[in-house]
């Protein structure tokens, strides 16, 4: 039996942290999918078509590990969890603020769907302060994002906010 595994976000864009959560849950399962939300709600910086693109390139060193299959979403999360038939909800932990949202999204995905179960990893202690609404107002402002995303990912975030062509 595949195990498969879902790890759901906006990625916009995605982080080293997110990145880090990737890289250690595809040692869980056979097959991860990352599941970029349409989310329009949080008014992203990048659109879909290019998150997807952006995940697509920083997954590529990972996928030596288990199959990685990046899928964009709409919609209810367990619903598109069912549509996958993922097993595994992955969440990533920073904080202890982190923590009280999880805790009421998990225990509400518990009662839509109690065959699936969610699994946190703790960020690691380098990505604790890593947010994706961050890097951008890092980037924005004028500072170095190079710590936090990858070279690839830095360099369409600071063109994006006009601060060097790709």
């Amino acid at each position: 039996m595949t195990r498969i595994g879902l790890y759901p976000g906006t990625f916009d864009p995605i982080t080293n942290g997110h990145t880090d959560i990737i890289g250690r849950a595809v040692k869980l399962v056979d097959r991860l999918i990352i599941g970029v939300a349409i989310n329009t709600g949080k008014g992203p910086m990048f659109t879909l078509e290019e998150r997807v693109a952006i995940v697509e390139e920083a997954v590529e060193p990972l996928r030596t590990r288990a199959e990685i299959v990046v899928q964009p979403f709409e919609g209810l999360l367990m619903h598109f969890a069912r549509q996958m038939g993922a097993s595994v909800i992955v969440r990533g932990l920073r904080a202890f603020s982190d923590f009280e949202y999880e805790f009421q999204m998990t225990a509400m995905n518990q009662q839509l769907d109690r065959e699936i179960e969610t699994v946190f990893f703790m960020a690691d202690p380098h990505h604790q302060a890593i947010a994706s609404r961050l890097v951008k107002e890092i980037a924005a402002l004028g500072g170095e994002v190079g710590s936090f995303v990858s070279p690839a990912v830095e360099a369409r975030l600071l063109e994006k906010v006009g601060r060097r062509e790709a």
